[in-house]
């Protein structure tokens, strides 16, 4: 890759908008500018979704699965042989520990390898039907998808987003966050050059208030997939509604970590801290309300606090580094309230809850204990380095605690009980559990929530259900 991309980059190229508007690109671990990019308006958006429909009837479409799957393989070899080079831009662009952004960029190799394979693999059925002749089914693709992700995870989202739409056979408008756009302009150079023919992925950086919302009205593009809060995808199901448009949605979360007093306290504490505190906390998965048995309530949270403090938080260009700083001065301000109002309200605040440097971002892990239910730390998503940790003595009622909130999107159960493991997963309303590990998110299987956590699934071979129509196809038999 020889340079930044820093236009909306369309029909196989960067397009140079009409009428300047930067978004300044912030190095959160220096508060330094270091770049600018232009956001698309309303007329290159019109111009990618036009050219992505030509694209879809006239090349895309008319691929054949062998042809589709080559390409994305060859996406997923570029995209590894560029590994370093998107790893230090998005170090750089949103603070990521360089090793975590590396090991994102390989998974997002790896994502286009998974649907690469997936392509020859997915197909209708010939179905008995009480009439003679045969029934047969058909997977066809929807046309134009829009895909919006944010900034915390911003190229492994775009990728599983990105890589099934055109496994299927769809084209792509893919909206990065104006906070994180450089590797999905990337991304979109380097499906150019892997072979990807114009206009099948265009990427069109923006604001979400113009260009999402114009891009979810707009008659030619088939579905939205969205990545972000809910109170954005509550705006997007609003402006599907008219036309129908179908959409998936991944959204808030306040997963729980349930730990019962017969689990493996060393593990589970030494792997419990980073489950919530990595990525500086600002993930939906980060398992943020910790639900403690009560006769190892004292123990385990003596070996938090000493797992928490051992967290590294520093530099993320440095090797060790674990936590780099968030996002930005709003979003450690927003982390920022609610421990003050955990202070206010007389809660211990265990450890964290400052900062470790006078510049950058950053905020160092932070461990309240025993808040009450109806605290904002406690009910609300922070999305930032804060846990909070309560105890509990009866299994139901603890249940009834964990699920008395809106999300449902993922949580982990810490037990060495079969049984015990398996009546309380059946029992927690979440899309996505972990039993005695921390790991949520895997390539061959579904990703999404419950209740305002989201609708539809991403990853695995469910993905593709959402990027495809079912055709019914009867022929009698005379």
């Amino acid at each position: 890759m020889k340079a930044l991309i820093t236009d909306p980059f369309i029909n196989g190229r960067s397009l140079e908008p009409k009428e300047s508007n930067l978004f300044v690109q912030t190095n959160p671990a220096n508060e330094e500018d270091f770049a600018e990019v232009q956001a698309a308006g309303l007329g290159e958006l019109e111009i990618a979704i036009e050219g992505a429909q030509q694209a879809f009837e006239k090349v895309w479409s008319q691929c054949t699965p062998n042809q589709r799957a080559d390409t994305l393989f060859a996406i997923a070899r570029a995209i590894r042989n560029d590994k370093d080079t998107l790893a230090r831009w998005e170090t750089q662009n949103i603070g990521k520990p360089f090793q975590d952004a590396r090991d994102e960029i390989e998974l997002g190799a790896r994502i286009f390898e998974y649907y690469a394979g997936a392509v020859g693999k997915y197909f209708g059925h010939t179905i008995p039907v009480s009439r003679k002749g045969l029934n047969m089914t058909l997977r066809e693709p929807l046309g134009v998808v829009g895909a919006i992700v944010p900034w915390n995870f911003p190229f492994p989202i775009a990728c599983w987003k990105v890589a099934p739409a055109l496994a299927a056979g769809n084209t792509v408008i893919l909206k990065p966050s104006s906070l994180s756009p450089l590797t999905a302009l990337s991304l979109g150079q380097l499906a150019i050059e892997a072979g990807l023919p114009p206009g099948i992925l265009q990427v069109v950086p923006g604001r979400g208030g113009l260009i999402g919302e114009a891009m979810t009205k707009h008659p030619l593009v088939k579905k939205i997939s969205f990545t972000g809060s809910t109170q954005s995808g509550a705006r997007i199901m609003e402006l599907a509604a008219p036309g129908i448009k179908r959409i998936s949605l991944e959204l808030g979360g306040k997963s729980p970590n349930i730990v019962f007093a017969d689990a493996d306290l060393d593990q589970a504490a030494a792997e419990s801290p980073l489950s919530v505190f990595a990525n500086a906390g600002q993930d939906c998965c980060a398992r943020s309300r910790v639900f403690v048995e009560d006769s190892v309530f004292d123990e385990f949270v003596e070996r938090f606090i000493a797992s928490t403090r051992e967290i590294r938080v520093d530099d993320p260009t440095l090797a060790a580094t674990q936590i780099g700083p968030m996002i930005s001065k709003n979003q450690r301000d927003n982390a920022e309230t609610f421990i003050q109002g955990a202070r206010d309200a007389g809660r211990t605040i265990a450890c964290g809850g400052d900062r470790p440097f006078e510049r950058g971002f950053f905020l160092n892990p932070t461990v309240i204990l025993e808040p009450e239910t109806n605290d904002p730390c406690w009910k609300d998503e922070i999305f930032g380095p804060v846990v909070c940790i309560r105890r509990f003595k009866d299994e139901d009622a603890m249940l009834k605690e964990v699920n008395d909130t809106p999300y449902g999107l993922s949580g982990s159960i810490w037990t060495n009980h079969l049984n015990r493991a398996l009546r309380v997963a059946r029992k927690v309303e979440s899309g996505v559990l972990s039993i005695n590990t921390h790991s949520s998110v895997h390539i061959e299987a579904p990703f999404g929530g419950y209740k305002q956590s989201g609708i539809g699934r991403d990853l695995g071979m469910h993905a593709l259900d959402g990027y495809s129509e079912v055709k019914n196809i009867f022929i009698a038999e005379s």
